[in-house]
């Protein structure tokens, strides 16, 4: 799983979360809702401290990750994170593997 932090997905996440020292945004996979690829799962967003990462990328001095506990949610796909300007909240999109 390759995970992608867009520059607008970024901005948005340095001004509306506060992150402390040695945490990161977590996604994860929760009940209710769909993605592009999942019915009655849709992603979810935490600030956690990492342990068993699956991905993860650090943009800016801020890490994004995902936990090993979430793999059956990812596999099989990379995840973009974007940002949409009507919801003023991250979207996100799901690519192959």
């Amino acid at each position: 799983m390759k995970l992608t932090i867009t520059p607008k997905a970024l901005n948005w996440f340095k001004s509306e979360i506060e992150v402390a020292d040695g945490q990161g945004i977590r996604f994860f996979g929760k009940v209710y809702g769909s993605t592009q690829v999942h019915e009655g799962f849709s992603v979810g967003m935490s600030v956690d401290t990492p342990e068993n990462i699956l991905a993860e990328t650090t943009e800016d001095g801020l890490l994004f990750f995902a936990d090993e506990a979430d793999e059956w949610f990812f596999k099989g796909y990379d995840l973009v994170v974007d940002y949409d300007e009507k919801l003023d909240e991250p979207k996100y999109e799901f690519n192959e593997a």
